[in-house]
């Protein structure tokens, strides 16, 4: 079907079923940012291919609502249906809410399991809401099915504590809370919590399942065949009673008059409706959540080893890059499937952290261009390629952007890097006391773009997780403040952030440079307890972009430091060649 045919379709099923206003979220049920093919209904419905947007259709309009990494292609993908791109949070563009608040009287309609119920307490302020309906199943004719893969225990030599010793700490928080009940929504907490990873969704190791955590009980509700023998041994012997995936919903309609602690962000709609009204309810992150957002030293000295694979991988992928740039036929899919082929060396290899961004000249200005046989170009050696990417591996997760330079550049590349460099240099060096958030971090990044009148329309940088999401919060840098207070929190000794500056030209080029760093303790004065963040990721930089007279003593210190950091990490690894060209290409002596 086409767009149209598809939206034809939805509109007859509203009709029927007396919806005046469909809303089609990008979630599944645990409002996760990546989905399983199962879940994608926002793409069916409009074509659009990216992380995040949500679709609202009336009678008489179809709007997708994305962020700033989506503009461009979301344009794109757009362009011939009837669907409007609406710019969230651009001047003059309505919110969602907003939007259906001018529509009075409106019957508003939705799937409550794939609205997350902060979102779905938005829509229905002054509106009558169906929200136990799905109509893009009614009419999506080859659905995939809900995905069932095995799951494999991640062991505690690189998560650094038990299961049993996870679910001690949140019992103690639940105390501490007063909280009877805790219902955890997030796969990534479940998965964290349990130890254990699947493959229900590409690139991030979860498995769908909910959770119901008592002082005396645990109910886990997950699909029966995806556990073996072993783990369902695991489970028995950490009291945990396996219960059928979709009687969540029955599970929470028994639990009564008890205080009940859960997430709004990934709770869904049909959740929430499903608390009785004797119960109360404790709406926040959960233990969890928090917890799993500071490293232990455990799963610290992994993550260090895993992105000192990953610097050889890409390192050696680079040298391959430059020396054959302009001599064989190179492509951004072959490009990727190449960097990709390096990675797969390492043992404890498990799979990309997030689908690969390899984007040459004017793609590179598409935030997250994804390369596809429709799109992928030719590489030549002249100008630049982004590309952003990152590996599981056994002992952790990695995310880095190099822009690299192919060949002749122009004096406005050059000037545009060194800009972005500036700022990414002085993120990683910053030092701060206890307490400062990354909303407070966030301009240090964007000083010398923001001088020059440039900006990037997304945040700075997002928490990382230990072979988990790529992208987990609560952490991050930011200069926009966010609604929910738990997403503007201190940064923390044992947080790893994206420091990922970045400028996109449309039409012309983009930039983006992106290190993970791990916040850590500095000195303690009479003035409080300081702290400071350590470059993780071991991969340099492009001296051929850099206008090295651009830089301040202190940034060009910063910079030989970082290289002198890198090569002394990655020369042992690498052959004779690359390591002769390594230190040619950062200008080491």
């Amino acid at each position: 079907m086409t767009i149209q045919e598809k939206l034809k379709k939805l509109r007859s099923e509203m009709e029927r079923h007396g919806i005046d206003v469909y809303i089609v979220p990008d979630y599944d049920f645990h409002g996760s940012e990546y989905i399983g093919s199962y879940f994608k209904t926002r793409e069916f419905i409009t074509g659009f291919t990216g992380s995040a947007g949500t679709a609202v259709i009336t009678f008489q309009e179809a709007l997708l609502w994305t962020d700033g990494r989506y503009f461009i292609q979301a344009r794109q993908q757009l362009e011939g249906t009837e669907f409007v791109l609406m710019k969230s949070g651009e001047k003059n563009v309505p919110s969602i809410a907003e939007y259906i608040e001018r529509l009075e009287g409106a019957v508003i309609g939705f799937d409550g399991r794939m609205m997350p119920e902060y979102e779905a307490v938005r829509y229905g302020y002054t509106n009558p809401v169906i929200c136990d309906i799905d109509l893009i199943g009614d009419i999506w004719e080859d659905r995939p099915e809900i995905s069932h893969e095995k799951v494999w225990r991640f062991p505690e030599k690189y998560a650094g504590e038990s299961c049993a010793e996870k679910i001690s700490k949140i019992r103690g928080q639940m105390q501490e809370e007063n909280a009877d009940v805790l219902l955890m929504t997030g796969l990534d907490e479940i998965a964290w919590t349990l130890n254990l990873r699947g493959n229900d969704i590409k690139y991030t190791p979860v498995f769908l399942a909910f959770m119901i955590i008592t002082q005396h009980k645990i109910h886990l509700f997950a699909d029966r065949s995806i556990f073996s023998k072993e783990i369902l041994n695991e489970l028995n012997r950490n009291h945990i009673c396996l219960e059928d995936y979709d009687s969540i919903y029955a599970a929470v309609t028994e639990i009564k008059q008890s205080r009940i602690w859960l997430d709004g962000t990934t709770a869904n709609h049909k959740i929430m409706n499903s608390v009785q009204p004797d119960n109360v309810i404790l709406d926040k992150f959960t233990p969890a959540f928090v917890y799993k957002a500071e490293k232990n030293q455990t799963e610290i000295e992994n993550i260090k080893k895993a992105h000192l694979y990953d610097g050889v991988a890409m390192t050696k992928f680079l040298y391959w890059l430059k020396t054959n740039v302009g001599k064989i036929p190179l492509t951004e899919l072959v490009l990727e499937k190449k960097l990709e082929e390096f990675r797969c060396r390492v043992k404890s290899y498990i799979e990309p952290s997030f689908a690969p961004i390899v984007a040459y000249q004017e793609h590179g200005a598409i935030v997250h261009y994804s390369a596809t046989k429709e799109t992928d170009c030719n590489i030549e050696a002249k100008g630049m390629v982004l590309i952003d990417s990152g590996a599981h591996y056994m002992e952790g997760t990695t995310d880095v952007t190099r822009t690299i330079s192919l060949g002749a550049v122009t004096e406005e590349m050059r000037e545009m890097y060194t800009a972005v460099l500036k700022g990414h240099l002085k993120l990683s060096a910053a030092v701060f006391p206890e307490g400062c958030t990354g909303v407070t971090l966030d301009y240090i990044a964007r000083e010398a773009l923001w001088k020059k009148g440039y900006n990037y329309n997304h945040s700075t940088g997002h928490g990382v997780g230990h072979v988990l999401n790529v992208h987990e919060g609560p952490n991050a840098f930011r200069y926009r403040i966010m609604e929910n207070p738990g997403f503007n929190p201190p940064i923390r000794p044992g947080m790893v952030t994206s420091n990922e500056p970045g400028v996109y030209l449309e039409g012309k080029f983009g930039i983006r440079i992106e290190n993970l760093i791990l916040c850590k303790k500095m000195q303690k004065t009479d003035c409080g307890q300081f702290l400071g963040l350590e470059d993780l990721t071991l991969i340099p930089y492009d001296m051929e972009l850099i206008d090295e007279t651009a830089l301040s003593p202190e940034e060009s210190e910063l910079l030989y430091h970082y290289h002198r950091m890198v090569f002394s990490k990655l020369a042992p690894y690498l052959e004779e060649d690359e390591k002769i060209w390594l230190k040619k290409y950062i200008k080491f002596s």
